[in-house]
C-alpha cells in the first residue's frame, strides 16, 4: 500500500512498534549482480585500517515496511582449489544445497566434519538505505542516498537502540527522519578484521528541519524488495551441481553421505574466526537453529 510523504511524518511516532514486530518476519536476497553495485557504499580505510564517516539509516522505502532486508550467503574454497561464493536459498525460505549438506555432516557425530560445517556455514548480512552525513574520504557521496550493506554487530547496535535494557534509556526508532540518530561510524583493524565496536549513535535529531528536502531524500531511497525476489537466485539444482563440483563430491544426482570427512587443502584447514568479522555469524551449524534466529525470538518476545 502506497504511503505519502505526510503519512511517514504522521506516523513517525508509531513506527518503532511496527518495526519491532515485524524482525521476526525477515524474508530477502541480494539482486543480481555481474559486478560491484554502484548503489552501495563502502566506507574506507586508511593503510591501518581505521577509517570513520556519519551516517543516518533511513526509514523503509516508499510502498514498503521495513527498512532493512536480512540475506545469507556462503563464501568458502573446496579441495578442488575451487570457490563456493552464492547466495543462500535459506534468504527467500527454500531448502538451500549446503545447508542440507552441512546437517548431514554435523549429525554425523564425526568432529571432522563438524568443523567443515564451521567452514561452509552461512553468513548474514543487512542491506538498508541511508544518507552520508559526513564522508571524509569521498567528501562528494555527502548529501546523497545509498544502499549499505552491514553485518551483525552493527544491527545489534541498531537493536539496542530500539529496545534498550536501562530504564533511564527511551526507545529511539534509528530509522526515522525526525526522531532517528546519526551514526558515527567507527572502524578499526583488530586480528585482521575490521571491527565497528566503537561505532555510536549521536543523539535524537532531525536530519533535516525542510520538510521539503526530507521528502525528497525519502523518495531517492532504493527499493529493497528486489532482495526478496526468488528469481534472483539460482536454482536448487544449480547450486547444487556447482557444490558438488567444488566439493568434488561426485555424481549431482545422489545425496552425500557424511561418514568421512572430505579432504582439505593445507590453507583451508582452520575454521573461520567469528568474533571479529562483522559479516560472520557464529553458528553451531547451518540446519536453521542457529543464534541469529534465537536473537530474533529474543526480540519478539
Amino acid at each position: 500500500m502506497s504511503q505519502s510523504f505526510e503519512a511517514l511524518k504522521k506516523n513517525s511516532a508509531s513506527e518503532l512498534n511496527k518495526l519491532t514486530e515485524a524482525l521476526t518476519k525477515l524474508d530477502s536476497s541480494p539482486k543480481k549482480q555481474n559486478g560491484p553495485d554502484d548503489r552501495i557504499w563502502k566506507p574506507d580505510v586508511d593503510k591501518a585500517g581505521n577509517g570513520y564517516a556519519v551516517i543516518r539509516f533511513l526509514p523503509a522505502p516508499e510502498n514498503e515496511d521495513v527498512p532493512f532486508v536480512r540475506v545469507w550467503d556462503h563464501g568458502f574454497q573446496g579441495p578442488t582449489g575451487q570457490w563456493y561464493i552464492e547466495k543462500s536459498l535459506t534468504t527467500v525460505g527454500q531448502k538451500d544445497p549446503v545447508s542440507e549438506y552441512n546437517t548431514m555432516l554435523w549429525n554425523s557425530g564425526i568432529e571432522a566434519n563438524k568443523d567443515l560445517v564451521r567452514k561452509y556455514k552461512r553468513r548474514l548480512s543487512f542491506y538498508s538505505n541511508i544518507y552520508i552525513v559526513k564522508d571524509p574520504t569521498r567528501p562528494e557521496n555527502e548529501g546523497k542516498v545509498f544502499l549499505y550493506k552491514y553485518g551483525k554487530k552493527i544491527f545489534e547496535k541498531l537493536n539496542d537502540l530500539m529496545n534498550p535494557q536501562f530504564e533511564d534509556e527511551n526507545p529511539v526508532n534509528p530509522f526515522d527522519l525526525w526522531a532517528g540518530a546519526d551514526f558515527k561510524l567507527k572502524i578499526r583493524n583488530v586480528e585482521g578484521y575490521r571491527n565497528y565496536d566503537k561505532s555510536e549513535f549521536d543523539s535524537p535529531a532531525p536530519l533535516s528541519s525542510d520538510d521539503s528536502l526530507l521528502e525528497t531524500v525519502w523518495k531517492t531511497e532504493y527499493p529493497l524488495n528486489e532482495f526478496t525476489v526468488s528469481e534472483n537466485f539460482k536454482t536448487y539444482d544449480e547450486l547444487k551441481t556447482k557444490l558438488y563440483r567444488v566439493l568434488a563430491l561426485g555424481e549431482t544426482s545422489s545425496q552425500p553421505v557424511a561418514s568421512a570427512p572430505q579432504p582439505q587443502p593445507e590453507i583451508a584447514a582452520p575454521s573461520i574466526p567469528t568474533t571479529s568479522a562483522d559479516e560472520d555469524v557464529p553458528l553451531s551449524s547451518d540446519s536453521g537453529d542457529d543464534d541469529t534466529m534465537s536473537f530474533f525470538q529474543k526480540l519478539a518476545e
